[in-house]
């Protein structure tokens, strides 16, 4: 029975600690969250089109080669 305090002593320890430090986070009001989820939006819909126009311009010239040299 000793065995099985010793076992849940470090859980209860880390749980307690845990909620200690949750409660030290200073977490963000609900206008800097939606700020930010659209600066994270606006950034991946410019990465997504530079990669598509990089795509397209890619694939045109492969096939502008193969055309070329009779691929």
């Amino acid at each position: 029975m000793a065995d099985l305090e010793k076992k849940k002593a470090p859980r209860t320890s880390w749980l307690r600690e845990t909620r200690g430090e949750l409660k030290k986070v200073v977490w963000p009001n609900r206008e800097t969250v939606a700020k930010n989820t659209g600066t994270v939006l606006l950034c991946s819909l410019v990465i997504g089109a530079c990669i598509w126009i990089f795509d397209f311009a890619a694939t045109s010239l492969v096939k502008m080669i193969l055309a070329v040299f009779g691929g």
